[in-house]
Parts: structure tokens; C-alpha cells; sequence
């Protein structure tokens, strides 16, 4: 399934946020407002500025949620009235827009959002396209064992199992050659 660049540029959006927090990571990166604006500006996040501390706590409950749609959703309909919930208390406002270079785009947030209504509008509009087009496998956890990070499987074989093929795909490479390599001389 190919998603529109926007739905995948909002799904890394989430996947990024989700992997700030301690459930992911064991450490919280979102400290302070600091590494808020840094987020902001590495997710090339448009129409958010001014940031304060309400911003800082709305977006780390957020980030909660949406992991709880990667973590613990037993099944569809659990990450859909999940997204539903996120998105339903998200200022909507479906518009067109054409800012900073980019061609003719929707943005689902309302004009003047803060950014946890931005994220909640843009990521859970994201992730209802993912559910609405049967594809919630697509959401996983890594699969490295010593790793609880998030990642979307935008592959078209469905085949990536971990959160970075340079860290934690090629350390258990490494392992299983490894292992390979000692069964063999034992055997």
C-alpha cells in the first residue's frame, strides 16, 4: 500500500514523537520546552510556534496515546476508537495550503492549532488512513529484543522488523551470523 507523502510525512512525525519517551527509549526526550522546539524543527512542523509548558505536557500525553495504538491494540477496532478518541478531541479543519515550497497540500489541523492538536489531527488523520486501508500490521514494535522503539513498515513486502537497519536491524544481524558461525564449528 503506498500512502500520499503527507500521510507518510505525518506517520513519522508519530513514530518519532512515540520514540521520545520512556516507554520506548527508557528515557524521556522531551525534558523541556528546548527539546520540544528541536522536535518541532526536525519534524519540519509548520505553523508551530510559540511554544509554553502546556505544549510540552499536552504533546508527552499525546505521545502516550499514540503509543498505545502501537503497543497495545489487541486488535482493529481497539486502534480505532483509540484514533477516533485522538482525533475527535483534535481541532479539525481540513484546508489547502501551499507553504514553505511545497505544492498544494491538505493540512488537517486548524489554522492556529496548538501543536498537540496539530500532531493529534495530522498523526491520528495519518493512522486512520493506515487503519482504513486494513493495514495495522504496518505499526510495530522493533523486534530487536533489548529494543521498545515504534516504527511504520512503509515497505512493499511488509518485511522491515526493526526501528534503524544501522543499530538495531544490523546488531542482530551481526547476532544470528554470529550464532550461525558458532553452530558450524560445533557442529
Amino acid at each position: 500500500m503506498l500512502f500520499s507523502h503527507d500521510t507518510e510525512h505525518a506517520l513519522q512525525i508519530v513514530v518519532d514523537l512515540v520514540n521520545t519517551g520512556p516507554p520506548a527509549t527508557a528515557t524521556e526526550h522531551l525534558p523541556d520546552l528546548a527539546a520540544l522546539q528541536e522536535f518541532v524543527d526536525r519534524n519540519l512542523l509548520s505553523d508551530a510556534h510559540d511554544l509554553d509548558a502546556g505544549d510540552l505536557t499536552a504533546t508527552r500525553g499525546l505521545r502516550d496515546r499514540f503509543h498505545e495504538v502501537f503497543r497495545t491494540a489487541e486488535d482493529k477496532e481497539t486502534a480505532v476508537r483509540r484514533i477516533n478518541a485522538i482525533i475527535a478531541e483534535a481541532r479539525t479543519s481540513p484546508h489547502l495550503t501551499d507553504h514553505d515550497g511545497y505544492d498544494w497540500h491538505v493540512h488537517f489541523f486548524a489554522p492556529g492549532a496548538r501543536l498537540a492538536e496539530h500532531l493529534a489531527a495530522e498523526g491520528g488523520i495519518a493512522i486512520a488512513y493506515v487503519l482504513a486501508a486494513d493495514e495495522l500490521d504496518r505499526l510495530r514494535v522493533c523486534e530487536a529484543p533489548d529494543c521498545s522503539r515504534v516504527l511504520v513498515d512503509l515497505s512493499r513486502n511488509r518485511c522491515r522488523r526493526y526501528c534503524d537497519s544501522r543499530t538495531c536491524g544490523n546488531r542482530m544481524h551481526v547476532a544470528a551470523y554470529r550464532a550461525r558461525q558458532r553452530e558450524s564449528a560445533t557442529g
